[in-house]
Parts: C-alpha cells; sequence; structure tokens
C-alpha cells in the first residue's frame, strides 16, 4: 500500500507540475534543463572513467596475491536440465583453487534434480541442494536456504544457463579485498547474439549497461548488481539480513540495502559471464516487466531510507536520484503530449500556437532519442569494438526496441502497481532453446547458431 500511495503521490505532483507550467511556462523548458542535467552528468561520469583509466595505467594496483578467500558459488535451478550439467561443468574449469560448488534444484517438476545428484557424485566440490516441493518459492528464498550452508567467505551467484572463461574468479577477486567493498559484479554478455533481431538487441542493451556500470563505478556511484556474476561478501550479507523473500529482483533489491548499509559496490568489466539471450518476444515482454516492476518497486520502497541514510555515500545517493529520472522522463513527456492534446480539444486557444508547442515537444523527444542512439553507439564501439557504420545502424535498431519495450511497458507497470495487488510471479526465462554449438559460442564464435 505505501508504494501505491507514493506512486500515485509520485504521478499527481508531476500532473500538477504539468498542468501549471503549461499554463503559465513552456514545460518544455523544464524538460530540457532535466536532459540537460543529464547529459551533464553524463559526461561527468565519462570524463571521471578517462580519469580513472590513465590514473591506473600510470599507477598500476597492486593485486594481493595472499587474498584468496574461500568462495561458495551458489547455481539455483528450476526446470533446467537442458543447461545445468553445461553450466557446472564450465565453472568447474575455473582456475581459482579456494571453492566450493551449491548446485540448488528449485522444486523442479523436470529431472533437474536427477542431474544435480549426479554431478555431486562425479565432483568433488559439487554439493546438490534439493529444496522442498513446499519450500517458499522465488530466486531470494532458493538463496537464503542455500546461505545457510555456504562455507565462503564470499557468495558467488550464477544463473543456471552461465559460462565463464577460467580466470573470472582470479579477475573478480582483487576487487573484493577493500573493506568497504560489499559486492562485484562481472559484465554480463549475450552469447547467442547473433541468433535475430531481439538477441541482436539485448547484447547491446547489455553492451549500453556495461557503459554506465563502468561510469557509475568511475564517479563512486551506486553501482548495482545484475544477478548473474555477483560476488558479496558474507560480512555484507549477513549485516543486511540476507536476500529479501518477497522481491522479484533479488538483486537490485539487495544492491540498495547494500548502499543504504554503506557498502561499496564495484563492477568489473573485465570479469565476463555469457548467458542465453531470449529469442522469442513474449518471454522477453515477461522478462522486462519482472525487471522493471522489481526496479521501480525498489525505488518506492527504499528511496526514503537511502536519502536519509547516515552510512550511504552521497555519491551514491545523487548516482541513484539521477538514475531515477530515466524512469520519470517517459512519464514526463507522454502526459505533457497528452495534456496539450486534451487542451487541443477542450480551451479555445488557437490551434496553430498549440501546434508549434506540441513540435516543441516532438523536437526535444528527437534531441534526447539522439543522444540516446549516441550512447549506444559509443557502448557498442568502445566495449564491442563494432564498426562505425555497424555501430550506428545497430544503435537504430537498440532504439526502436527501448522504445517499443519499455515505453508501454512502463505505464503498464504504473497502472499495475496502482490498481492491482502485488504478487510474486517471477516470470521465469527458458534455458536451453538453442542448440549446442551456441553455448560454446563465446569460445568458438565462428560457429553457426540454430534454434532448436
Amino acid at each position: 500500500m505505501r508504494e501505491r500511495i507514493l506512486l500515485f503521490t509520485i504521478l499527481a505532483c508531476l500532473g500538477v507540475f504539468l498542468y501549471i507550467f503549461q499554463n503559465y511556462v513552456n514545460t518544455v523548458v523544464g524538460f530540457v534543463i532535466l536532459c540537460v542535467c543529464m547529459v551533464v552528468y553524463g559526461l561527468y561520469s565519462i570524463a571521471a572513467t578517462k580519469y580513472q583509466k590513465r590514473k591506473l595505467k600510470k599507477h598500476p594496483p597492486v593485486v594481493n596475491e595472499n587474498y584468496k578467500p574461500f568462495v561458495s558459488i551458489m547455481i539455483p535451478a528450476h526446470n533446467e536440465d537442458t543447461v545445468i550439467r553445461h553450466t557446472v561443468e564450465n565453472i568447474l574449469r575455473l582456475d581459482y583453487p579456494n571453492y566450493e560448488l551449491i548446485v540448488i534444484d528449485d522444486r523442479s517438476t523436470d529431472n533437474t534434480a536427477t542431474v544435480i545428484r549426479r554431478l555431486e557424485a562425479e565432483h568433488d566440490k559439487v554439493i546438490a541442494f534439493i529444496r522442498q516441493k513446499d519450500a517458499f518459492p522465488g530466486k531470494s528464498a532458493v538463496l537464503n536456504d542455500a546461505f545457510k550452508i555456504a562455507k565462503g567467505e564470499a557468495v558467488l551467484v550464477f544463473d543456471a544457463d552461465a559460462t565463464v572463461e577460467p580466470d573470472f574468479l582470479n579477475l573478480l577477486i582483487p576487487k573484493l579485498e577493500p573493506a568497504d567493498v560489499g559486492a562485484v559484479q562481472a559484465r554480463k554478455i549475450i552469447r547467442n547474439k547473433d541468433v535475430n533481431f531481439l538477441t541482436r538487441c539485448q547484447n547491446n542493451e547489455y553492451t549500453l549497461d556495461t557503459y554506465l556500470q563502468v561510469g557509475r563505478d568511475a564517479v563512486k556511484g551506486a553501482v548495482e548488481l545484475r544477478g548473474n556474476g555477483e560476488l558479496i561478501k558474507r560480512q555484507a550479507i549477513e549485516d543486511i539480513g540476507g536476500w529479501n523473500n518477497y522481491t522479484i529482483t533479488d538483486d537490485l533489491d539487495m544492491s540498495t540495502r547494500l548502499h543504504i548499509k554503506g557498502w561499496d559496490v564495484r563492477f568489473c568489466q573485465e570479469a565476463c559471464v555469457y548467458e542465453e539471450g531470449i529469442v522469442s518476444i513474449r518471454p522477453l515482454f515477461r522478462q522486462r516487466r519482472r525487471w522493471l516492476e522489481g526496479t521501480i518497486r525498489r525505488y518506492l520502497e527504499y528511496f526514503g531510507e537511502a536519502m536519509k541514510s547516515k552510512k550511504m555515500s552521497l555519491r551514491a545517493r545523487f548516482d541513484m536520484a539521477v538514475y531515477i529520472t530515466q524512469f520519470i522522463m517517459p512519464l514526463w513527456f507522454m502526459m505533457e503530449v497528452f495534456f496539450r492534446i486534451v487542451k487541443l480539444f477542450t480551451d479555445k486557444i488557437d490551434p496553430y500556437s498549440l501546434h508549434n508547442v506540441l513540435w516543441s515537444s516532438l523536437i526535444v523527444l528527437l534531441v534526447v532519442g539522439v543522444g540516446f542512439v549516441l550512447a549506444i553507439r559509443y557502448s557498442l564501439r568502445r566495449y564491442d569494438f563494432v564498426p562505425r557504420m555497424q555501430a550506428l545502424k545497430q544503435a537504430l535498431e537498440t532504439s526502436v526496441y527501448f522504445l517499443i519495450i519499455w515505453f508501454p511497458m512502463e505505464l503498464f507497470i504504473c497502472g499495475k502497481i496502482l490498481f492491482c495487488k502485488k504478487d510474486m510471479n517471477w516470470g521465469k526465462t527458458a534455458h536451453g532453446l538453442i542448440a549446442e554449438t551456441a553455448i560454446e559460442q563465446e569460445s568458438q564464435p565462428e560457429l553457426e547458431l540454430q534454434e532448436v
């Protein structure tokens, strides 16, 4: 109920703000100011990233070779019998010496539990953890249950379709050593990105996220965990009371609570975790619906605590506030155009002048869109080394993908929070929909992918 009231208050205040400004001030001016602030912060992040890179090149960090904490690797699996063996065998190739691998069957109705038990019998490092059929649902509950038997000083969480290179942990561990660091997130990459338009755009979305996370890391902002490839200190997990069983985005929820408690979260772009992209539109909508709903609910639930926290850094608080605007901007623009159209039919004003105002709003949207395209293009050039023209083409494609997915999704989620009862609908993504050759794409990119 608190989330519903807070969201209604935000939307009501935004509506009143737009109504007043449309009558006394041109709201396009306010929209432009908001965009300029976001651009300035983006340029600041880029400058900070470049400065950090030069600083590290001039004074390379000294890696403490003696810091080798015991790590409990946890892989939750629900109906994952098609991929879990490959994932476990891939993780077992890690060249890090001190770890255990806890593979969790979460109430599966297929042969996942049988496969996990066989893996435990075949490998000394593997521990099979089979949850009861009546156990509390959700990934957070799975991780909390497995954490009770975990022995590690740190916990590394993978999705059931994850694959990594052998040096993955060796790249992550040094970033976890500082006393104030509670967690480190690896870069996520879609391994079957060349299957179709959707998988390509998902990978580009992840690449844009890499660019944003690197910037947030450089300014010591509110870096976020991404669920797959997250390494968390036991001390930090215990400090925040474990994972929240009542959230549908365990990673985002934990990120915010870590920051509120004063823990720093870092991003390691050198360590990459590969996962399977979704090849069709309906399951993609279900997954993104869960992500967006979890993101908005997380902000509604914790924003007050974050702003009042004495342990959370000022940079992290400011960074979080800036990133909330990415959800306000679409709502602002849609409400702006809606009010203009209503006034066109209800007020006795010059339609030509209103026509100009509408065009000014659309021009602002176009400018924002161009900036977004350039940001995606820069990300693809910087982190995926995509050729110039191809990067521009993919940036335009991905912008259309974002417009189709996120704009209507935000309206839907706001309506759901306002008018529907909160549920724990996870919207599970099916894995194993691509050929085995696609699973090996990160090491053999020349192989042709086929849909099963």
